[in-house]
């Protein structure tokens, strides 16, 4: 690829323009980015890239158009764009939820021009572009999305482009990834921001200082919790009846819990213990397991 523009350079997109420059996969990254306070960081840590704001100068010469901005953002980056796209020219994402915004998006564009999203199961609960790294896609899923519209073509070299950063490639389509990400991702967070608020709420109605005695389980929800509310609103929103079923199921699980700890109902409760340490040992064998939790993104 000659011409790369990543839109929106926070944590994802710097890390993107990092690995990019890194395993010199283009000739010139171009970035937009509407915050001046990020520009200001991507000058600072002098960041291989041109800053931009003419899209109708540069989009004729793009390869590729990355967006890592929050979701609501997309319809209005698209606006600004669509008269300049041209069919050559690959669009993608990195959201977290496909299924609204891909039947959102792909009615925005003109006729013509292809849309082939990508999420990258990779992130942390920090934000900005002094906290990118050109690592953080290694050995990470990145999940396209292949409906009957999608390009083919611009497919096989978005593989190839998330490959050289060092991603694993799966390939599903947008109903299933909503569906797999509600539980195994988006319903997490909203437990951790739950379970932070709770505790809060708490510490407020018992007048003590709980906070400060944080053990371990608290303080790594507490991490989850700190991940970018923007972000995560827009998830929840746009992935609502996937979320609301597995919030559902929680519920009932936990009601479930409820009672056999009121009953101290022993044989039930130990036999939910012991299962849920099996899918603990799956995650292992599976080698999803990491020394440093990666919160606040997948």
């Amino acid at each position: 690829m000659k011409n790369i523009l990543i839109i929106g350079c926070g944590l994802i997109g710097s890390s993107l323009l990092r690995a990019i420059s890194h395993k010199k996969i283009a000739k010139k990254i171009y970035v937009y980015e509407k915050s001046k306070s990020n520009i200001s960081k991507i000058k600072r840590l002098r960041l291989n890239c041109e800053i931009t704001t003419d899209f109708k100068k540069i989009i004729p010469n793009l390869d590729l158009i990355i967006l890592c901005t929050p979701i609501s953002e997309y319809q209005k980056i698209i606006s600004k764009m669509n008269k300049y796209l041209l069919p050559k020219t690959i669009i993608t994402d990195v959201g977290s939820t496909k299924e609204k915004t891909n039947f959102v998006i792909e009615k925005k564009l003109k006729k013509g021009i292809s849309w082939t999203s990508s999420h990258p199961i990779a992130g942390s609960e920090v934000s900005g572009p002094e906290n990118g790294t050109k690592d953080l896609f290694l050995n990470k899923w990145c999940i396209l999305i292949k409906e009957k519209k999608t390009n083919k073509k611009h497919l096989v070299i978005l593989s190839k482009f998330w490959k050289k950063v060092g991603s694993k490639i799966s390939i599903m389509n947008s109903k299933k990834h909503d569906l797999i990400f509600s539980m195994t991702s988006h319903l997490p967070h909203l437990i951790a921001y739950n379970l932070v608020k709770t505790a809060a709420d708490f510490e407020n109605q018992q007048k003590y200082e709980l906070i400060k005695y944080s053990a371990g389980g608290l303080r790594d929800f507490s991490r989850i919790a700190s991940s970018n509310e923007i972000m995560w609103r827009d998830i929840f929103f746009n992935n609502q009846n996937n979320i609301l079923k597995v919030i559902d199921l929680f519920i009932k699980n936990l009601q479930l819990f409820k009672k056999d700890i009121k009953l101290k109902n022993n044989k039930s409760i130990i036999k939910k213990l012991i299962d849920s340490k099996k899918v603990r040992k799956k995650i292992i064998k599976l080698k999803q397991d990491i020394n440093k939790p990666d919160f606040g993104r997948i």
